[in-house]
């Protein structure tokens, strides 16, 4: 069905976020064909109007890390092969991580190496986005990843031993009066897991999925965001690092354990943090802010759920889906966490594509499939099943996709969180996929434009009310 662009423009205005127990978009929405499938600029927007509101919420800038001028892509068809690439990657290391398998089976460590689980969208260079940090005193400014699904702070620092390239003069600790190692009796280095002793000081090691790691001593730093400093923050100096880092100094986790940036600040800002990730397509940068007075009013609140088995992630209630206002019939126990820690639905910053239980995608795309046969299809592409061939046209009306959450909210995403340009052609897939075992993982390019919230204190999180 062939609409103006100026109806289009209308519809995505008329995005309505209430305090009520939904997040409303029209059961069907119009997508525009037209538009391109991403614009880069190849340069990095000036990051030191990073500001604050009160001492009780800090505020970062969030980047996505296709602006990074090191990345760069012949086409956008080679742009999300390389996406798909390392999602599976990111996916598959945190089934890894959840079911308790070890990154390389049977592989050895030295002594005087310490392992850690902890396994994170630095996957094969998979950080997507990036936030500006001043490490130290005085602050050297440097690029790291966040991860919401990791709990250790750590960047690359001098002597480097061995450390891959990155955007920003590696962080020399000498230079730092504010540095100050962590010892072997601390009760700091007693909550990292696996952790181990060197001439006195505390040693971490982080292994991820791809046999990337960081390995270096523990410390406690100042960090500043803008005007905000914030003193003896526990982390980790590098001074061994391997992997396809992308620029980025290291890693902000930002996950539900008591190491992570978020854990570390408890007493400052109540566990509550809240990001809005960038879309696609513009040169517009996301947020990251922490504190309570991150939270806003009128979000549609959904209890979080506790997986002892991996406190790291944050887990939702999901009681099912729906396409074009029309709930699709699911078994009830589908997204259930079981009493073994297996199964749930997890939120992650790290994942691109939202994965869903076999059975649950099978029947979700079905629906979807169902109401779209008006349109013409075309093959398969990368990790994607369903696939429209829209060349012809200018613009096409879709049905809209809804999460059905415990306790009543409901959220629908608007089109380009579902569909999603594939090519330079006019090729655009369904933005979903099968996941290997029951876990499901909702990623980040559905949670693209809407303000996320989480209250830790109080185990909830929030969608909207606003966009971005």
């Amino acid at each position: 069905m062939l609409l103006p662009l100026f109806f289009f423009l209308l519809l995505l205005l008329n995005l309505h976020l209430s305090s009520s127990s939904s997040i409303s978009f029209p059961d069907f929405q119009i997508i525009d064909v037209l538009q391109p499938p991403l614009t880069v600029t190849g340069t990095l927007p000036d990051f030191n109007n990073t500001h604050f509101a009160d001492e009780s919420k800090y505020t970062l800038r969030l980047l996505h890390r296709d602006r990074f001028p090191s990345v760069s892509y012949r086409n956008h068809h080679h742009r999300l092969h390389a996406r798909m690439r390392r999602d599976t990657d990111r996916v598959a290391a945190i089934l890894r991580r959840i079911s308790g398998k070890t990154v390389a089976s049977g592989s050895k460590y030295e002594v005087d190496d310490f392992s850690s689980d902890v396994v994170s969208g630095m996957d094969q260079g998979s950080g997507e986005y990036f936030v500006r940090i001043g490490v130290g005193s005085p602050p050297r400014d440097q690029y790291m990843v966040i991860d919401s699904g990791s709990d250790m702070v750590w960047v690359q620092c001098q002597p480097c031993k061995l450390c891959y390239k990155q955007s920003d003069p590696v962080f020399d600790p000498a230079k730092s009066g504010s540095y100050t190692g962590v010892s072997c009796g601390s009760t700091v280095c007693d909550r990292i897991e696996n952790s181990g002793c060197h001439s006195g000081g505390c040693r971490y090691e982080v292994m991820y999925g791809d046999g990337s790691y960081t390995k270096g001593t523990l410390a406690l730093e100042t960090l500043t965001f803008g005007r905000t400093v914030i003193r003896n923050v526990a982390m980790g100096c590098g001074h061994r690092n391997r992997g396809m880092f992308i620029g980025a100094a290291g890693l902000l986790g930002i996950g539900g354990g008591s190491m992570s940036f978020v854990g570390q600040l408890t007493g400052q800002t109540g566990g509550a943090f809240g990001y809005c990730l960038v879309s696609r397509g513009t040169d517009s940068t996301g947020s990251l802010v922490f504190g309570r007075e991150a939270l806003p009013v009128g979000a549609s609140w959904v209890p979080l759920v506790r997986n002892p088995r991996a406190p790291s992630f944050y887990y939702v209630g999901l009681k099912g889906l729906g396409v074009g206002g029309v709930r699709i019939p699911l078994p009830d126990d589908v997204f259930d966490l079981t009493e073994t820690g297996d199964g749930g639905v997890v939120m992650d910053t790290g994942t691109a594509v939202t994965r869903l239980p076999t059975a649950a995608y099978a029947a979700f795309r079905d629906g979807f499939k169902s109401q779209t046969a008006n349109l013409p299809r075309a093959s398969g592409v990368s990790i994607f099943d369903t696939c429209y061939d829209l060349s012809g046209f200018v613009s096409v009306r879709v049905p809209t996709v809804s999460f059905y959450f415990t306790e009543g909210p409901v959220l629908t995403l608007p089109a380009r969180n579902f569909l999603m340009p594939v090519d330079d052609s006019g090729t655009y897939c369904f933005a979903f996929a099968a996941a290997p075992t029951g876990l499901s993982i909702i990623g980040n390019i559905q949670q693209e434009g809407i303000q996320v919230s989480f209250d830790g204190a109080n185990g909830f999180v929030g969608f909207g009310p606003n966009v971005c």
